[in-house]
């Protein structure tokens, strides 16, 4: 452990009052909702909430777009996000000339990959979501990005997602530790996936993960792996394949490049990197510190590597890109112990479920 993780943890033991007083509040809050002193808006229509309870990367965005993925195929299928670092406020449903300073850079990622989903975004999910259906009058179903611990609605299906490495059983509040949310609040989720497992994970730590979480009865729990696809060039998508011989500056702004540094340690011959704020939006200025850093490799296999999030903040400058090699590498999410094919039959199942329901009705 360096000197900053050593400074980081005293730092944080030192604003354990503050995480008690947090707490507090978000257990109040939790109670007035749970006895219903405090309404949530439940609409007759499927709605399926992504999220987690703790601040930082759990790889939300990728089980969006694996939902996305399994869905379109068989039903109309909306997306509704905050759209973090947006600058604009109310609701925005994406078109052909959304960027990504109009809706935030994960909404854009999905509009960009799934051209034929609707996109929306809009800080009162319970006032967005009447909006969203009357513009889009054909929507099967919608899925909530990131909204576990947003409690004005309730949704019809709550999948909860805590990393492997830092799970909400072993976390506190915040400032003190990662959690947003109560650790108690897992009681909602239908599906807990432990996610960025590793993909040889053994069967006995898969039992004691399970026995740790503790799951209620109607609770079912999946683990998942990240898979890095073929890294693509940011304007004209050619494919280019990271062996041992390339050389990578990293430009990253996410909230967890741990899993991302440890695939290109093992991937590439060697990498720099150039971190940013999660969320950061690139200026001129941040592009030329890319350039210069990249012309002080000297090697003749390098490239710049960069994550398909900060891509959608960096596709801007498209005119000053289409001469770097900057790639984007894609990312996936893959379930464990073949368990993907019962992961799905639950989300379908739900969602045809409500139909039937309704029709009945």
């Amino acid at each position: 452990m360096n000197f900053s993780s050593i400074w980081l943890r005293s730092f944080r033991v030192l604003l354990f009052p503050f995480a008690l007083v947090y707490g507090l509040i978000i257990i109040i809050r939790n109670y007035l909702y749970d006895k219903n002193i405090i309404r949530a808006v439940e609409f007759n229509f499927p709605v399926l909430c992504v999220g987690n309870l703790s601040v930082g990367g759990t790889g939300k965005s990728p089980m969006v777009e694996y939902l996305l993925r399994l869905l379109t195929y068989q039903f109309q299928v909306a997306t509704l996000s905050r759209g973090y670092k947006r600058k604009t406020r109310g609701y925005v449903l994406a078109n052909d000339q959304t960027t990504a300073i109009d809706i935030g850079d994960e909404p854009m990622q999905f509009h960009i990959k799934f051209p034929e989903v609707a996109v929306a975004v809009g800080e009162e999910r319970s006032v967005v979501i009447p909006q969203l259906l009357y513009d889009c009058d054909d929507i099967d179903v919608i899925i909530l990005d990131d909204a576990f611990q947003h409690r004005a609605i309730k949704p019809g299906f709550n999948i909860l997602l805590t990393d492997y490495n830092n799970l909400f059983t072993r976390d506190f509040f915040l400032p003190s530790g990662d959690l947003r949310d109560a650790r108690s609040s897992y009681k909602r989720a239908d599906i807990i996936i432990i996610t960025k497992c590793a993909q040889d994970l053994p069967l006995q730590e898969k039992k004691s993960l399970t026995a740790e979480i503790d799951l209620l009865p109607h609770q079912q729990l999946f683990f998942t792996g990240i898979h890095y696809g073929a890294p693509y060039h940011i304007i004209s998508h050619a494919i280019k394949h990271l062996n041992r011989n390339s050389e990578v500056l990293l430009v990253c702004g996410i909230a967890n490049p741990e899993p991302l540094n440890n695939y290109l340690q093992h991937t590439t011959k060697t990498y720099e990197a150039i971190y940013f704020n999660d969320h950061h939006i690139f200026r001129i200025d941040d592009l030329n510190e890319i350039r210069r850093r990249f012309d002080r490799i000297k090697a003749s296999d390098k490239i710049i590597i960069t994550t398909e999030k900060d891509a959608v903040r960096l596709i801007k400058f498209a005119g000053h890109l289409k001469d770097i090699p900057i790639y984007v590498l894609p990312i996936e999410t893959n379930f464990l112990f073949n368990e993907a094919a019962r992961f799905n039959d639950l989300i379908v199942t739900f969602i045809k479920d409500f139909a039937n329901k309704n029709q009945s009705n």
